[in-house]
């Protein structure tokens, strides 16, 4: 291999590199975000959160439910409007009973970067605690993908269909926080910058 197709080779290595590490960060930084209570700081309601949930977003990005189960309960919606309105049938002005925990773990990720666009899978599992003591835990196998749109990726497909949803005893949580301090530094009144994004 010639010196200009060897460091084409690597440049182009690198590239997807940086690619699949961007692609991770805004998945996660996905779920991060749907967590409640909400870990990022200075978000103070759900309109808030949603916003920043809609920046990850292509503008004509779809948010879609697939099988037997996810297909009736979400259905899919196209475009930033129809994801804000989805987002908030999520977390509704007044939420009776009220969520207050939920936490996302994702594993078996799968990242495969093809030029601008990329695709990923993973399984994410999450428990819900509501105020009346109703217990659960979803978990979904996810099939999202991603469009490098001036030089940042973004999300243009929220793919997520069942695979089990288990019910838990009223209150199964010990322990769980009222709110997240998570990106407040201790003893300040400002954030740790290297940590927040």
């Amino acid at each position: 291999m010639t010196e200009p197709a060897t460091l084409n080779a690597l440049v182009k290595r690198i590239e997807t590199l940086e690619a699949e590490a961007d692609i991770r960060r805004i998945q996660a930084r996905y779920m991060f975000l749907c967590d409640t209570p909400c870990p990022e700081y200075g978000v103070e309601n759900d309109q808030q959160r949603i916003e920043l949930i809609l920046d990850l977003y292509s503008d004509d990005a779809v948010w879609e439910g697939v099988g037997e189960y996810y297909n009736n309960q979400f259905g899919r919606v196209v475009g930033k409007d129809a994801l804000r309105a989805h987002f908030n049938r999520f977390w509704p002005e007044k939420q009776d009973p009220k969520l207050i925990l939920n936490a996302h773990w994702l594993t078996s990720e799968q990242i495969h970067v093809h030029g601008e666009e990329a695709d990923g899978q993973w399984i994410h599992f999450q428990p819900w605690l509501f105020d009346d003591g109703k217990s659960l835990i979803r978990g979904s196998r996810l099939n999202n993908a991603f469009r490098k749109i001036d030089g940042e990726w973004k999300i243009t497909r929220t793919r997520t269909e069942n695979v089990a949803i288990v019910d838990l005893p009223d209150f199964f949580a010990s322990s769980y926080p009222s709110t997240s301090v998570l990106l407040k530094a201790p003893g300040t009144n400002h954030t740790n910058e290297h940590i927040q994004t």
